[in-house]
């Protein structure tokens, strides 16, 4: 499984959404309703799962999930 077949998987589970729900090229605030409190929930899951740090506000519900992909590749190195 890819970077971004994790990232969706996680960020399913984590919102409590399903992948049909899940657009990976709409901001997590449009295709979902997620709001901020759910947004720092998602953070810490990405940050264990992966092993990054996210500073506040460093993604965000205005982020979609192929940019939230990106920043976890950017931060490990792989682009």
């Amino acid at each position: 499984m890819g970077l971004k077949e994790e990232v969706i998987k996680l960020i399913c589970k984590t919102l409590d959404v399903t992948e049909a729900e899940l657009k990976e090229n709409e901001k997590l605030s449009v295709s979902i309703g997620v709001d901020s409190t759910e947004m720092v929930e998602l953070a810490v899951a990405l940050g264990k799962q992966f092993g990054v740090k996210f500073e506040p506000n460093e993604i965000t519900k205005d982020f979609t999930p192929l940019e939230i992909v990106s920043r976890i590749e950017q931060k490990k190195g792989l682009i």
